[in-house]
C-alpha cells in the first residue's frame, strides 16, 4: 500500500536509536501510525515537531502491518510558539486530543480542517475564549456534543443574568460566554471556569467511559494558563 497526502504529526515516540513511530492526522487517511527511519537525526527530528503540518508519503505490505513515512516539511508551526508557554502547551495538548479521540486510518476532513482553523484561532492576541470554542467543536465533530444551549437554565441574581446546569446531586454555573458567544471575555479566571466545564464533561463522558487516561499535556496547558493570572 502506498499513498501520498498531507498531515499534522499529533504524537512521536522513540521506537529505536535511529527511528520514531509516529501518528499523523492527514487529509484523505485520518489518523496513521508509521515508522520514520532515521527520525532522530539532526536533518529530520528539527521539523518533526508536534503540531507541524508534514508532506506524507506512506509505504506499508499490506493493511494490517505497520508502515513507515518519508516526510517533508509542508508548514512550520510549533516552533514559532516555542517561547509562549501557554500556545506551545496548547498545541501540545490539542494535538493529542484529536489523537486520543480519533481510530486509526478512518478519514474525518472536519477534523482536519478543524486542526488548520486551530492555527488561525491561537495566532490571535485574544485567543482563550475561541480556543475554548474549538475543543467543543472538535468533541461535536466526533460525535460528543455537549448541547449547552439546551441544559442551562437562566436565572437573575443580583440584577445579573447566570446561566445553571442542574442534576439530582449538583447545580453548576456555566460562564455566560459559553451561551452568549458574542459576550466579549478576557478574564482569565472566568475562561479558566469554562476550560474546567468542558474538562469535566470530556473526562466524565467520553475518557472515563473508554477506559482512557485524562492526558497530562492538557493539565500543562491548563496550569500554564493559571500561573499567567
Amino acid at each position: 500500500m502506498k499513498w501520498d497526502d498531507i498531515g499534522f504529526l499529533v504524537s512521536k515516540s522513540k521506537y529505536n536509536e535511529n527511528s520514531l513511530i509516529s501518528e499523523i492526522y492527514t487529509r484523505n487517511h485520518g489518523k496513521v501510525t508509521g515508522l520514520v527511519f532515521g527520525g532522530t537525526s539532526k536533518r529530520i527530528k528539527n521539523y518533526l515537531q508536534i503540531g507541524n503540518q508534514l508532506h506524507v508519503n506512506y509505504n506499508s505490505k499490506s493493511e494490517n502491518s505497520i508502515g513507515y513515512f518519508k516526510l517533508e516539511i509542508q508548514n512550520v508551526f510549533s516552533p514559532i510558539y516555542f517561547d509562549n508557554r501557554k500556545k506551545i502547551t496548547c498545541i501540545y495538548s490539542a494535538m493529542n486530543l484529536v489523537r486520543l479521540l480519533t481510530a486509526e486510518s478512518q478519514s474525518n476532513i472536519n477534523i482536519f480542517n478543524l486542526i488548520e482553523k486551530f492555527y488561525h484561532v491561537i495566532s490571535k492576541d485574544r485567543w482563550l475564549k475561541d480556543y475554548i470554542f474549538w475543543e467543543l467543536e472538535l468533541l461535536k465533530a466526533l460525535g460528543f456534543d455537549l448541547e449547552l444551549n439546551s441544559l442551562v437554565t437562566k436565572e437573575l441574581i443580583d440584577n445579573k443574568t447566570i446561566y445553571v446546569v442542574r442534576s439530582h446531586s449538583e447545580k453548576k454555573i456555566v460562564p455566560n460566554f459559553l451561551i452568549d458567544k458574542n459576550l466579549h471575555e478576557d478574564d482569565l479566571n472566568t475562561l479558566l471556569k469554562g476550560l474546567k466545564l468542558v474538562s469535566d464533561f470530556l473526562e466524565k463522558n467520553i475518557l472515563k467511559p473508554n477506559n482512557l487516561t485524562y492526558p497530562i499535556s492538557r493539565t500543562h496547558f491548563i496550569n500554564s494558563i493559571k500561573l499567567s493570572r
